[in-house]
């Protein structure tokens, strides 16, 4: 194994071994009592029936005990006690960037972590979809001659077990973030293929590519599954600094670029435009019905996610939809 493989890979289990330290510390408290799933439902299992009481859902009716009884009676439903979980995650060039406490790809290995420590106990599985740039050099330096390649995209099974999961996690922790831009749309078409009975998809992402390109597939992959989308953001990316000039290097395609900052309206107009973009994501997340949580990497990520989490339950509690 080559110096740098080697440096990402210890670098890696660095980082994935605080993690795990933090994770169990700050999320085991809200896992105690009664098993539930990560987001609201009714569950899909069938449980025993009773008799019907008005307001029932008469979808319900359990026409063999009505029948039998000559009483109506509704069949009730609980969670699922062997549930699936499939991570899509992104890692484009995009992601290889921080300005805070933490890089964006870091946070992404964290958020797969903390939903994987969520989910994996009672014989859960999950799985993971992994997706990177194409590889292609930067185009000033790309020769003519040279072919373009597709997108990397790395399958790995759902699995039971926490050895299993931690497997997943190392390969997600040693993928390497290569040039260019991963397919999101495609990426989570992949949890749509093969169809699989009704559980759990998250997809971590910066959500930085087209929204055209990705909305049609969350909302496909919304109709079967309860849908989890990460946002990672860095606060660069919503508001430029007070600096001067400030030089900017396109992770994904090289294009340098000479920025005065110290410009109040250029400053204005960027957070405008971050503003606009960041509620065009939030948009078409809500119209997928898909569960929204957005994390920083200058704030308290995991306090984000546990108070996520507890809002989750509260409004499972209350009957109430996310």
């Amino acid at each position: 194994m080559e110096a740098p493989a080697l440096e990402g890979a210890a670098r890696a289990e660095a980082v994935l071994g605080r993690l795990q330290l933090l994770v169990t510390r700050k999320l085991d408290g809200l896992l105690q009592g009664d098993y539930a799933g990560l987001l609201p439902g009714p569950g899909t299992e069938a449980g025993e029936s009773r008799e019907y009481r008005p307001g029932d859902d008469v979808r319900r009716m359990d026409w063999p005990v009505t029948a039998r009884t000559t009483t109506p009676h509704v069949r009730r439903t609980v969670a699922d006690r062997e549930l699936e979980t499939w991570l899509a995650v992104d890692l484009s060039a995009s992601l290889d960037f921080g300005t805070a406490k933490w890089l964006k790809r870091d946070l992404v290995i964290a958020a797969a972590t903390a939903m994987a420590h969520l989910t994996v106990r009672g014989g859960n599985r999950i799985g993971a979809v992994v997706g990177t740039g194409n590889g292609v050099p930067p185009r000033s330096r790309r020769k003519k001659a040279e072919p373009v390649v597709s997108a990397p995209t790395v399958r790995l099974p759902a699995r039971p077990g926490r050895k299993e999961a931690m497997g997943l996690l190392r390969t997600i922790a040693r993928t390497e973030i290569r040039p260019g831009r991963a397919d999101l749309g495609e990426l989570i078409d992949m949890l749509n293929r093969p169809p699989r009975r009704r559980g759990v998809a998250v997809v971590i992402s910066d959500f930085m590519g087209p929204v055209d390109g990705w909305s049609r597939p969350i909302r496909k992959l919304g109709v079967r599954h309860d849908v989890l989308a990460i946002e990672v953001v860095d606060p660069r990316e919503l508001e430029l600094p007070d600096v001067g000039v400030l030089a900017l290097a396109d992770p994904e395609t090289g294009a340098l670029h000479e920025v005065q900052t110290s410009d109040a309206k250029l400053r204005d107009r960027y957070a405008e435009a971050a503003a606009e973009q960041r509620g065009e994501i939030a948009r078409a997340l809500r119209a997928a019905g898909a569960a929204h949580l957005r994390l920083r990497t200058d704030t308290d990520w995991l306090l984000d996610m546990v108070r996520f989490v507890a809002a989750q339950r509260h409004a499972r509690t209350r009957g109430t939809t996310r």
